[in-house]
């Protein structure tokens, strides 16, 4: 990965380094209900503590939009923090506190600087924000490639005044990317799933001319029958969007890659748990019915595709995998990517979305080469859309 740097080509001892860091994590009753964000950050902090360095960590939390908004002070993720770190963690409530350290403040192990979306000058990129910014730090340190889509002080413009390096979870979320999409090994299969084309067409538009096969699935899929002429009864479907679905189908025939859309359907009338259902070819939807998942036969169909791959992207469902029995295509397909995972037969990297929820419902994430849980950044980075927060670094 030519074009960025990486904490092992740093020098740490005495240094202070300030990371970006995302620990935007959900909170129940005033508790950190996930932890998983706060535990993925713990490899870059200890490894710049046992090189010597002085960890400050930047972080949002919420979207405050430039104002101090107390219920989204980074005081509720202190706990946790100091759980995941094995070490104290003080809380730097203002940037002029930041300048001016207490006595406290410099015995600590790692310092966290208050919601930086509290100022202004964080989300409108402001220089002179960056530049003090700066000015607390000898190193600056992105380990947060979830927010690397956004342009702000703490992203991007930071890499512009000090000596940058990607965190060790950048590192790792940029060598999965650059693995499955950047040099892959071939075959690559990518699995997109969701209920709308509209908010996927950049992305169904750039994987068409950059995979071999491409696995439609979920609402989007009913879309793609539908401007097949097929008929999708009551299904969720994007009619207006016909068009565009036929425009990818196209580029998808120049590009040479395969689409592979249901060839058979789960059917129901009913949107609930359990509700009665049946299985039909896809090109015989009663009109009265939903189509809630793909069939035993597009399962096999799909795992027989990952079968002669080498490389998986996934982002989404392939249906209504959030109400049983219509989450079995979406579970039985993940599980099936495990196994070739597992065995060393697949190079497999999924994010975005529901994806992460839908491979831990399915069992399957663990054995995943790489789960991202990045969202809108790994969304952008499928997209083919340059993302600031990795630009920068590659500037400096």
């Amino acid at each position: 990965m030519a074009g960025w740097k990486t904490l092992d080509q740093m020098e740490l001892a005495g240094k202070r380094v300030l990371i970006r860091v995302d620990i935007n994590v959900p909170l129940e009753n005033g508790r950190v209900s996930d932890a998983t964000r706060i535990e993925r950050i713990v490899p870059t902090v200890q490894d710049v503590l046992d090189r010597g360095g002085h960890p400050m960590l930047l972080a949002h939390f919420g979207r405050p939009k430039g104002k101090v908004v107390l219920d989204m002070s980074l005081r509720v993720v202190l706990p946790a923090l100091e759980q995941a770190l094995g070490r104290s963690v003080v809380l730097v409530e203002t940037l002029e506190g930041a300048e001016n350290l207490t006595d406290e403040a410099r015995a600590a192990d790692v310092l966290l600087l208050e919601n930086i979306r509290f100022h202004p000058g964080e989300e409108a990129n402001d220089p002179d924000f960056a530049a003090r910014l700066a000015g607390l730090g000898d190193i600056y340190c992105n380990d947060a490639f979830s927010a690397a889509h956004r342009a702000h002080a703490s992203t991007e413009g930071l890499a512009h005044h000090l000596p940058s390096c990607a965190g060790r979870l950048m590192q790792a979320e940029l060598e999965a990317l650059e693995r499955a999409l950047g040099t892959p090994q071939r075959p690559v299969v990518a699995v997109v799933g969701g209920a709308k084309v509209s908010t996927k067409l950049a992305l169904l538009s750039n994987l068409v001319t950059r995979v071999d096969r491409l696995v439609i699935g979920g609402g989007m899929a009913n879309t793609f029958l539908a401007a097949q002429g097929l008929g999708v009864g009551k299904s969720l479907c994007e009619h207006d969007m016909a068009e565009m679905a036929r425009t990818i189908m196209a580029q998808a025939g120049a590009a040479g890659c395969e689409i592979l859309l249901p060839a058979d359907i789960v059917v129901a009338r009913a949107f609930e748990m359990g509700a009665p259902h049946e299985v039909v070819p896809a090109h015989a939807c009663p009109d009265d019915a939903l189509i809630l998942d793909a069939g035993p036969a597009s399962i096999a169909r799909i795992c027989a595709a990952f079968d002669i791959a080498r490389t998986l992207i996934w982002n989404g469902p392939l249906g209504a995998f959030e109400i049983p029995p219509f989450d079995k295509a979406t579970r039985a397909t993940a599980a099936h990517a495990a196994a070739l995972s597992r065995a060393g037969q697949l190079i497999s990297v999924a994010g975005g979305g529901d994806t992460v929820s839908a491979l831990n419902q399915a069992g399957a994430a663990a054995d995943f080469t790489y789960v991202s849980t990045a969202g809108g950044a790994f969304l952008e980075w499928m997209e083919g859309k340059p993302l600031p927060g990795v630009a920068a670094l590659r500037g400096t």
